[in-house]
């Protein structure tokens, strides 16, 4: 195998390969052998068709088409560790010379890591905001727990917003009733938007024992999109009664005995979610910071995969809430060129991050130990509800697992930069992170949407 290398770009190389024949030998044995398993041919046992059968069968060029995608791989890995090239991404491959018996000759574009002059990390300086806590921070924390302490009164009046009612609905189409449309004793917050749109609205000022119809449009089912009549019937109205805020519902809601120590611990958590946001901000900027002062470009091919593959997740997320992509778009009024555009920006700002990570992981010859990529296939098990070993056997059989390392070694290079830059608040007081993670417990600030496995 002969190979040369071109630089197209500082993110992209073309590798130009020519492979002899009789190195295409094994890959056109394999060939063979996998096609003459697969056909049936009278008078011969499966797997014992002789080569000038299956030519006949089959075709010559079928078996040296099988043969040449078997053998590329193999040869672009070769030439890549010939020139040392640090490839990201698939490469895109073309055949541009081949006939039977004759040398095989492609080309193949792939993405390569940039030469990227790291930043001196002592010269970074970041500023996030100062920790503040207003009251009414904690009026709103303690009103949520005292949400979640209310009664429900039933009421002679007419329902509003806030209220809870039991109600009966029907929806029919035409006159003619939907399938699954219908519903008794259904129990709903007035104002809540949680059921039909324009449900809510029809309910305020409707009393127990009334009824009412109103025209929503449906989003699924054997009449999506046309409108459907609803009649919904109140059978109950309740209001809610919340606890009096003393000391008598601290010690309903809480381990505490007075309504003061209850404010102070909730003031205390308030105040460990703030100081784990100027951990994230202070990451997130100084990560900005040295992607702009490195200049890193981003290959395109990496940065186009990556949008493919969240894009994917966001259509996969959608379908498991019985949604669809062009639902989504109507929801949120944009296009699907506007959402390719936001994930294109959000994708190039990751795969900088994750290149300027990786020089600098490489620069201080970051190593990654054996409990430490345990510790983080379990983590991640736990979060896909599976096994250890099944979550790394999976990882195993689908080439991921080394992403997954390079995830952990990213994570560890991150933390390096958060131990040498300088962060201050917004007042100018020197911010320290040490103190940051003891107050919040804060341990895997590596954990972020900047994490991707490629």
């Amino acid at each position: 195998m002969k190979s040369t290398v071109e630089t197209l770009s500082p993110t992209r190389v073309r590798l130009a390969i020519e492979v002899p024949f009789v190195e295409l030998e094994p890959s056109l044995k394999k060939a063979y052998r996998e096609i003459g398993s697969q056909v049936t041919v009278p008078g011969f046992r499966r797997g014992k068709v002789p080569a000038s059968v299956i030519d006949q069968r089959v075709g010559r060029g079928t078996v040296l088409n099988e043969a040449v995608q078997d053998a590329i791989p193999d040869n672009i890995l070769a030439a890549v560790r010939e020139h040392d090239v640090k490839t990201l991404g698939r490469p895109e491959v073309e055949i541009t010379e081949f006939n039977d018996g004759d040398s095989l000759k492609f080309t193949a574009e792939v993405d390569v890591r940039p030469e990227i002059a790291l930043p001196d990390l002592s010269t970074v300086e970041v500023t996030v905001d100062e920790l503040q806590i207003d009251e009414t921070e904690i009026d709103q924390q303690v009103g949520s727990l005292r949400e979640r302490f209310a009664t429900l009164k039933t009421v002679e009046r007419p329902a509003q917003d806030g209220d809870y009612v039991q109600i009966d609905l029907a929806a029919t189409v035409d006159g003619e009733e939907v399938p699954g449309g219908s519903a008794t004793n259904i129990s709903h917050e007035v104002g809540s938007k949680q059921l039909l749109p324009g449900l809510d609205e029809v309910l305020v000022g409707v009393s127990a024992g009334e009824s009412k119809t109103f025209v929503t449009q449906l989003v699924g089912g054997d009449f999506a999109g046309r409108d459907a009549e609803v009649a919904v019937t109140v059978r109950t109205v309740k209001e809610k009664e919340l606890p009096a805020l003393d000391d008598e519902f601290a010690q309903l809601a809480s381990e505490f005995d007075t309504l003061e120590e209850l404010r102070g611990d909730v003031r205390e958590r308030v105040s460990k979610s703030k100081k784990v946001e100027q951990i994230y901000a202070a990451r997130d900027r100084a990560l900005e910071q040295m992607v702009a002062a490195a200049d890193v470009p981003a290959p395109e091919g990496v940065v186009r995969e990556e949008v493919e593959h969240r894009k994917q997740a966001m259509v996969d997320q959608l379908e498991r809430i019985g949604a669809s992509l062009e639902e989504y778009l109507t929801s949120e009024e944009k296009t699907e060129e506007q959402i390719d555009a936001e994930l294109t920006e959000a994708a190039t700002e990751g795969v900088k991050i994750q290149l300027l990570l990786d020089t600098l992981a490489d620069a201080e010859e970051v190593q990654v130990s054996d409990d430490e990529f345990g510790h983080e296939i379990v983590h991640r098990a736990q979060r896909a509800g599976l096994a250890p070993q099944q979550y790394y056997d999976q990882l195993v059989r689908s080439g991921a697992a080394g992403a997954v390392f390079g995830d952990v070694r990213r994570g560890k290079a991150l933390a390096m930069v958060m131990e040498r830059i300088k962060i201050s608040d917004s007042a100018g007081n020197p911010v320290n992170l040490e103190e940051l993670r003891a107050a919040s417990g804060e341990e895997h600030d590596h954990e972020h949407d900047h994490d991707h496995e490629h």
